[in-house]
């Protein structure tokens, strides 16, 4: 059984970043922490633009059973995520386009806007490196580099975003400073 008050907020937060192409129809994750043994999560299946309660599923931290069959494969990560980041409430993963393709050129996001600038100043981009071996190595080295991040983001090269928050605002509030930062530099190109 899913908190209702939570689908429900994760549902709208849900489509709202779809909109902003931080999620695509089947690509990414959302979760919050219901509890220290127990997190909410999207199905595998979850359409992001019509999420709904059927859309999530309830895991155990700690414990896989059969839920965690139909929920997103992500799951693992955000499960380790909230093992060992006490401060994670909400935790977000999506490929926004801007922010993914400006990772194919840089190894770093140099901020040059007001709000990116404040916000961030700058973000090392993460090397996956051999993406065959990726999904067997992801979940530490994704709860690794967050734990040592100062801003609670983490951006892969070629694969996306994870963003954790206590307060889910602040949460999407990152992400979208984030994505529009990465758009002015892009456009900004073509004006050189």
């Amino acid at each position: 059984m899913v908190d209702k008050s939570t689908v429900k907020l994760l549902a709208d937060l849900s489509l709202t970043m779809f909109r902003k192409n931080f999620f695509g129809i089947y690509h990414g994750s959302i979760s919050a922490k219901i509890d220290q043994h127990d997190f909410m999560i999207n199905t595998s299946d979850a359409i992001f633009d019509e999420m709904d309660e059927n859309s999530f599923c309830s895991l155990n931290i700690s414990k896989q059973d059969y839920r965690w069959n139909i929920a997103s494969m992500e799951s693992h990560i955000h499960a380790t995520i909230y093992a060992n980041i006490h401060e994670a409430k909400y935790i977000a993963f999506g490929m926004p386009i801007y922010t993914t393709a400006y990772t194919f050129e840089h190894d770093k996001i140099i901020f040059e806007d007001f709000f990116g600038k404040v916000t961030f100043g700058e973000i090392s981009i993460y090397n996956p490196g051999d993406f065959s071996t990726w999904y067997k190595r992801n979940a530490l080295e994704i709860t690794k580099y967050l734990k040592e991040s100062d801003n609670n983001i983490m951006v892969i090269k070629g694969i996306g975003t994870y963003v954790y928050d206590r307060d889910i605002h602040e949460l999407v509030k990152k992400i979208a400073i984030l994505e529009n930062s990465c758009r002015l530099l892009s456009i900004k190109t073509s004006f050189e």
